[in-house]
């Protein structure tokens, strides 16, 4: 009987490459777009509002819970429906399903990639400067993760996830 000892790789699988994520974070944007308009739409007609300047916080608080209810929902599931489409999976360090818990955690953790330009957007930096630095924030933070040893985002090495490949299933 011999016994294989686990190699690194298997232990411990490397991320997808980060051309790959981006795409998909690009795409789930786009996916998002839908379910930002017919939660706005929802918002919108329960309450009543008219202006679109009316009741803004009170919006902005219902999609976080709207975007925060979506993510911890698929990523409990493991994986979003841009994640199905390109092959990334999300999961704990073991590489299990990760819980609502950890998914609300990565949920809250995420945010890394908007604040500090809504931050500066929030103490008076024009709207168009607020906009060139939400890029050159987001390109920096995924460069970072070329500084992680597996190549993670840094919210998921905090969150205790990871992004993991998932091959598409065999053909018959």
């Amino acid at each position: 009987m011999t016994v294989s000892t686990p190699t690194p790789a298997t232990e411990h699988p490397r991320a997808p490459r980060l051309t790959r994520r981006m795409a998909c974070w690009l795409y789930e944007g786009m996916l998002l777009f839908g379910v930002v308009f017919i939660a706005g739409y929802l918002f919108g007609t329960l309450s009543q509002t008219r202006n679109a300047l009316d009741n803004r916080h009170a919006l902005q608080a219902f999609m976080f819970v709207v975007l925060g209810i979506y993510f911890v929902w698929f990523w409990s599931k493991g994986q979003t429906l841009a994640m199905k489409t390109w092959h990334i999976r999300v999961v704990d360090l073991a590489g299990r399903p990760v819980s609502q818990t950890r998914a609300l955690a990565r949920y809250a953790l995420s945010w890394i990639w908007l604040l500090p330009p809504l931050a500066a957007y929030a103490v008076g930096v024009p709207a168009l400067t607020t906009l060139l630095l939400m890029a050159m924030w987001v390109l920096l933070w995924a460069l970072l993760s070329h500084l992680h040893p597996r190549r993670q985002f840094w919210h998921d090495a905090w969150a205790g996830t990871q992004l993991i490949h998932q091959p598409p299933p065999a053909r018959r």
